[in-house]
């Protein structure tokens, strides 16, 4: 990867604290290449769906299968069953389907007929969506975007990181690194970010974020759920744990507001007549709390 440092940060932290990714931007600022790499980095299985209008819930979690021979129904799994799913466009596909990937990404299990299938271990779902295209997209419901741990937003790279992806990439592709690190590696990993020491004043801070999107704000029909504070001070462990603290300081938490918080915001009307930038109000939210 050039550049895209809090894409790759973003990643690493989710992968830590065992959650999920939505990754926004334009074409071509390698998303998929990103999600990819991580997969191949940790050893781990990875599986990419291409969400379409005529995607099926079966094409995610897998079917049952009638067989001729024996009489019995067999189960066929799905790509879903995989430690790094892609799901590349995942905005168009309808309701449906995205109902498909919620009891997975919050369970870790898969229902397929009668049965439950636990995922591997670790499961990560990074997707990815295409902000300047929105013909034949679908809103993503509030509660599938809820349990994402992060939303980040990916720019086009400067000048010289570009001209870098031009060397590195214009001809053959450089191999990714595999091996890096291994699936017991993470595990190990999430156990010690668990093990960090969150203060009280550190954990009220969080939880104050979260309470500010939810008083009364013209720009804004209903704020964060409980899941927001949660999956601050679990990124903010995370945070710490990298940078080799056994303990989460104010500004891991504020490093990770935006990313936690921003797609957990109903925002109405009004910033589309009034032409606001969402972004902008959620940081002014975040300006608002006072650090402990």
């Amino acid at each position: 990867m050039v550049g895209q440092q809090d894409v790759l940060e973003a990643l690493l932290y989710a992968t830590i604290a065992g959650g999920h990714v939505v990754l926004e931007g334009p074409p071509g600022l390698a998303k998929t290449l990103a999600c990819r790499a991580l997969a191949s980095a940790v050893g781990g299985t990875f599986k990419r769906i291409q969400f379409t209008p005529d995607l099926l819930p079966s094409d995610i979690v897998g079917t049952r299968v009638f067989d001729q021979r024996s009489g019995d129904f067999t189960t066929a799994l799905g790509p879903i069953f995989a430690n790094v799913l892609l799901a590349d466009e995942i905005n168009r596909a309808p309701a449906k389907v995205q109902s498909a990937l919620l009891e997975g990404m919050q369970e870790h299990q898969v229902t397929i007929g009668p049965n439950s299938f636990p995922l591997p271990d670790p499961f990560l779902v990074t997707a990815t969506m295409n902000p300047l295209d929105s013909d034949g997209t679908y809103a993503l419901p509030l509660a599938q975007m809820d349990r994402f741990l992060m939303k980040i937003l990916v720019a086009y790279p400067s000048v010289e990181e570009e001209l870098a992806i031009v060397g590195r990439f214009g001809g053959a592709p450089p191999p990714m690194a595999i091996g890096t690190a291994t699936p017991a590696d993470l595990l190990r990993w999430r156990d010690e970010a668990r093990a960090i020491f969150v203060d009280a004043r550190i954990a009220r801070y969080a939880v104050a974020l979260v309470h500010a999107t939810r008083a009364p704000h013209p720009y804004l029909d209903r704020g964060a759920s409980p899941r927001a504070s949660l999956a601050l001070v679990a990124t903010a462990r995370a945070r710490a744990l990298v940078e080799g603290r056994s303990f989460v300081v104010p500004d891991d938490v504020r490093a990770s507001a935006l990313p936690v918080l921003r797609h957990r915001l109903a925002f109405n009307y009004r910033t589309l007549t009034e032409s606001v930038d969402p972004e902008s109000i959620t940081q002014a939210l975040v300006a608002g709390v006072a650090v402990p």
